[in-house]
This record gives structure tokens, sequence and C-alpha cells, in this order.
């Protein structure tokens, strides 16, 4: 466990600044065990009062954990996650931060994206996540482009940008670890983006493998690859026409990210990347409650807050 513990020191004490006083809870499944008792060593080491949840892993993202597990989510000063299906989407996490605590998630961590993602500069993550906050925060509308093909609208009307700097210190706070992204919930999205980095189920996209999505009035209506549009028709024997609900907008903010790996959960970050969510955005400032959250990310956008080119962190996840 050792090759974890720098990794564990960063979450609990820098990321999260856990104290004496406080109550931990470290959230785990049976998946993500190693990862789930690094922290819980590293937060015993500070405070008595802390508990490692351990519980099967849920069918999808977004599934709810346990009725136990969420109770003491919401019972807890502090809670990480180091699960292999998010938990960063659902009702227990919202419980847990509207009742006060400070949550970070690491939805479908591995040991190798656990170790070199922690391993950054959280405060300068955060100065480039409030650099892009005020270039795009007060645009009616954002549009994204890229030589792929992409060429899509958002409009936030309403809702909120929210940041992901992995600086959890105040009650209610959240944060996905490893950190790094500005993101936003739009109420309406109209045009065709095209991935070309990293989504679930292929993981990293091979050099040609683009997965074109059309987008209309908010929702999703094509899908070219077969395996996420059978992805998404699955959530939708669920949830009916939310699964196609597009979620969320994100732009990556981490500069320590040098390539894309695989994983959506450190992809989305790297600096000067975009991701489109589709889905699930109740916990993001948005109304659709969905079985599914689907990142897709861009490689190479440019981004247009009402006509004015954003200067996005140097992107460090293209393709070399």
């Amino acid at each position: 466990m050792s090759d974890l513990r720098a990794a564990a020191e960063t979450a609990v004490r820098q990321c999260m600044n856990l104290r004496a006083e406080e109550s931990c809870a470290v959230v785990t499944d049976d998946e993500r065990e190693r990862i789930g008792e690094a922290l819980y060593g590293v937060a015993r080491e500070i405070t008595d009062d802390a508990v490692l949840l351990r519980y099967p892993p849920g069918p999808q993202h977004g599934t709810e954990p346990p009725a136990p597990v969420a109770a003491a989510m919401r019972d807890a000063d502090v809670v990480l996650a180091p699960t292999s299906k998010s938990l960063s989407h659902t009702r227990a996490r919202g419980a847990a931060t509207d009742a006060g605590a400070r949550a970070a998630t690491l939805p479908g961590i591995t040991e190798e994206v656990f170790t070199t993602g922690l391993d950054a500069d959280y405060e300068r993550i955060h100065e480039e996540c409030e650099r892009l906050l005020e270039q795009v925060a007060s645009a009616e509308e954002i549009r994204v482009t890229s030589p792929q093909g992409t060429d899509v609208a958002f409009r936030p009307g309403e809702r909120e940008w929210l940041s992901d700097t992995g600086i959890v210190h105040e009650a209610g706070d959240f944060s996905n670890l490893p950190a790094g992204e500005v993101f936003v919930s739009p109420e309406d999205a109209n045009g065709t983006y095209v991935v070309d980095g990293t989504m679930h189920p292929h993981g990293l996209l091979e050099e040609g493998h683009e997965i074109r999505i059309d987008v209309e009035d908010g929702y999703v209506t094509e899908v070219s690859d077969p395996d996420v549009a059978a992805e998404l028709e699955e959530a939708a024997d669920e949830a009916g026409r939310d699964a196609y609900n597009l979620a969320e907008l994100g732009i990556g903010t981490n500069v320590a990210v040098t390539e894309l790996v695989g994983s959506v959960l450190l992809d989305e970050k790297a600096a000067g990347t975009v991701h489109v969510a589709i889905g699930d955005d109740a916990g993001i400032g948005g109304e659709t409650d969905a079985p599914i959250h689907s990142d897709g990310i861009l490689r190479e956008p440019t981004v247009y807050a009402d006509g004015e080119v954003v200067e996005l962190p140097k992107s460090n996840g293209r393709r070399p």
C-alpha cells in the first residue's frame, strides 16, 4: 500500500483538510478496496472518528449506494468515495453535501490514475479555474468547435457555472478527485459534437475513431457509435427521454495531466480539453434525474463566450 500513500496524503490532508475533531467516511466497493484502505489509513491517523464502508459495485454510474452507506455519508463531516461506478450524481452524495459534508468522489479510479492524478499543484488548478470562470460565467451562449467537426452552442440560462478545484475545505463543498474543471448544466444546446478522446464503454479512442453526437433542443437525437447508442438505449428503458438529456459542458483545467489515459475521471480534467455529458444533471444544477451520466472528451476544442474566444489552459491531453 506504500505506493498509494503519497496520493492518499494529498487527498486527505491537502484536498480535504481533514481535522482531528471531524468525522470521515471512506466509501468504496469490492473493486477499489486498496485505494479505500489507503485513504482510510491516512484519515485514521488524523481522527478517531473514521469509518471505511465497502459494498458490491453498482451496475452503472449514478446508481444509488445501499441505504446504510448513504446514511453514513450524510452524517459525516468529510466523505471520500473511491468507487468503480460514480457516486457523483446520486441523491446520496447530494444529501451528504446538503447536510454540510465536504465530499470528494473518485469514480472509476484506478491505482495508476490515483497515484498520477493526485501528483498536482491544486492551488495552481484553483487559479486556472478562477481565470476560466471570469471568461465564461456571464456569457449567454457558449459555442464549441473543433477540427473534427464539432459545432455546438450551449445556453446556460439561469444555471450557475461550477468549479471543481480539488480544494474541498468548506462545509457543503464537492469535488471529483483527481480534480480540475469548470462546468455547467446548460438549459439548452443545439448542434453537433465529435468525441475524439475518451468515452465509455470504449475508454481511450484509437486515432481515427470519432463519435459524432447530434443535439437538438437540449436532447441527443443521434449517436454514430453503436456501443454508446446501446448504453443510452438501456438507460432510456428506465428513464425515457431523460437518458438523452444534454447534461453538462465542462472545460479541463488540470495542467498536470500530460496525456489522455482512457480514464474519464482523469482525462476530462486535462487542461484545454472540453467534455460534454449526456443524462443525469441533478447533482450539478440541472433538473434531470437519470441512471446514466456519460462524458465524451474533445481533444482540440475552440471555445467562444458570446462570440469571444476563451483563453483555455494549455492543453497537454492532445495527441502528439
